[in-house]
């Protein structure tokens, strides 16, 4: 007896905002017969994930947040984990999408297959077919770690920042922290009050800017509830204040310095001890990687159970982390506040006509049309591909761009009844070279320094190097043109 393999139009992979957003206007298109594959055991991706003390967003929670599901009731200017991850679950209800997911379902495998014109997938919960298969599973799903010889030798304990463990009390402790990246500027002044000592590793130091965090007062939010205008303003505020930082990169050098002033102006102003500031002064242009916003990282760094290394780590022994030097530091616990890999695990699920995941094509050289779609990859779309994310601003706002593309895709494909759609590659090329020429003088590429912005051989990794109001327009209708369309 032979049983019948499940089959749903649209799959939808990850339960974060591009899985949810992505149900919700499809539902609102009049698609009902869809499912989102969520292998985490709640919704939320990365602010499910991400548990670490101090874990917040670095933009601003009026602007990190859907424009059509409006919070006026944030706490605080940032929002916190928890707070995100509430948000979340409250629209998701709200829409009624939460019938839609199945928690604990990872993917496994998905193959298209040409001759039925439809992906098949193989989960940890059985086979399933789809018509459409749309990626949602994010940039920051998978934890990097450093290549340190010895590491596994390590008695003590150890653990990375997707990964906390709570379990662990760090009071009294000799604590490492290898990698100075934005979770690291979070965790680090949370935990540094309990240990006995903080050694923080740090290959280069970030730029560290003004916050200014803070908690909204019951009037404010009473006033953004009753007057939605408001809230819109300020959300146009803190866009048109973020868009800004693409000067630097999009128009001229130049306007670094008064940001670069800012950044000098804080490390001033919060460090007393003139060698560690001389430590902490970055050496590359802002903007070459992620400027981090914070007013409490410096302030942990100035005090006495803190040192800042920044001499290479040589090794890792079973009680102690040694230099190049020769240097040795005992150290009880090493936490890595090293990042996310650049192509998530997921992507060598995807496995296209001709054979090849989306993890080898992007391996060899990033690449999509407008971050949403890949030749060779039919009926296949996705948030945040490579040219989908920008450096300069809100993610949400992003993805916002390309659900409304891949919604609009989907419904010119059901009213015209085609059953196979997939991006020319001459049209991909063309936006590839586009790309490439764009990126040539971008700060990512020529500001002096290495980050998950660039590749190993030094080209820009993935950010699309334009405004963002601008890949709004080009997102704003899908572009039929552009595809094989097929029936």
């Amino acid at each position: 007896m032979t049983s019948t393999v499940e089959h749903t139009p649209i799959v939808i992979i990850g339960a974060g905002f591009g899985g949810i957003g992505l149900s919700i206007k499809l539902r609102e298109a009049g698609f009902e017969d869809l499912v989102i594959l969520e292998r985490a055991s709640d919704l939320g991706g990365t602010w499910q994930a991400n548990t670490y003390p101090g874990a917040a967003c670095d933009v601003p929670s009026h602007l990190y947040s859907y424009s059509f599901a409006p919070n006026p009731k944030w706490s605080r200017t940032y929002g916190q984990q928890r707070e995100i991850l509430e948000y979340l679950r409250a629209v998701a209800t709200e829409h009624d999408v939460l019938r839609h997911m199945r928690f604990g379902v990872e993917l496994l495998h998905a193959r298209w297959d040409e001759d039925e014109s439809r992906w098949h997938l193989a989960t940890s919960h059985g086979p399933l077919t789809a018509d459409f298969l749309l990626s949602a599973t994010g940039i920051f799903a998978e934890a990097k770690y450093p290549a340190l010889p010895g590491l596994e030798t390590f008695a003590g304990k150890a653990f990375h920042s997707l990964h906390w463990d709570h379990d662990h009390d760090l009071t009294g402790e000799r604590v490492a922290v290898i990698g100075t990246g934005a979770s690291a500027v979070q965790f680090v002044p949370e935990i540094q009050p309990r240990v006995r000592e903080l050694l923080l590793f740090q290959r280069s130091a970030p730029w560290i800017v003004p916050r200014m965090d803070r908690h909204t007062s019951g009037l404010e939010r009473l006033l953004l509830e009753r007057v939605p205008l408001a809230q819109r303003l300020i959300r146009g505020g803190f866009y048109s204040a973020i868009e800004t930082f693409g000067l630097i990169s999009l128009v001229d050098q130049r306007f670094r310095h008064p940001y670069e002033a800012l950044g000098r102006w804080q490390l001033q102003r919060q460090v007393r001890d003139r060698a560690l500031r001389a430590k902490l002064l970055p050496d590359y242009v802002i903007g070459c990687k992620r400027a981090i916003f914070s007013d409490a990282y410096f302030p942990a760094l100035d005090q006495p159970n803190v040192e800042v290394i920044t001499t290479g780590i040589a090794e890792v022994r079973p009680h102690s982390i040694v230099l190049r030097d020769g240097t040795e530091y005992e150290v009880d616990t090493i936490v890595f506040g090293t990042g996310f890999t650049s192509i998530p695990t997921a992507y060598d699920s995807y496995i296209g006509t001709d054979g090849r995941s989306l993890a080898q094509l992007y391996d060899k050289q990033p690449q999509s049309y407008l971050g949403v779609a890949v030749a060779g990859f039919p009926n296949f779309f996705c948030t945040l591909g490579p040219f989908g994310a920008a450096g300069n601003q809100s993610a949400i706002f992003m993805i916002e761009s390309q659900i409304a593309y891949i919604v609009d895709a989907l419904k010119q494909l059901r009213a015209t009844g085609a059953r196979r759609v997939e991006v020319r590659p001459r049209v991909q090329q063309a936006f590839l070279a586009e790309m490439a020429r764009r990126s040539t003088a971008t700060v990512w590429l020529t500001g002096g320094c290495q980050s998950y912005y660039t590749t190993a051989d030094g080209l820009n990794a993935g950010l699309y190097p334009n405004w963002s109001f601008q890949y709004r327009r080009r997102t704003a209708a899908f572009d039929s043109e552009s595809y094989e369309v097929s029936k």
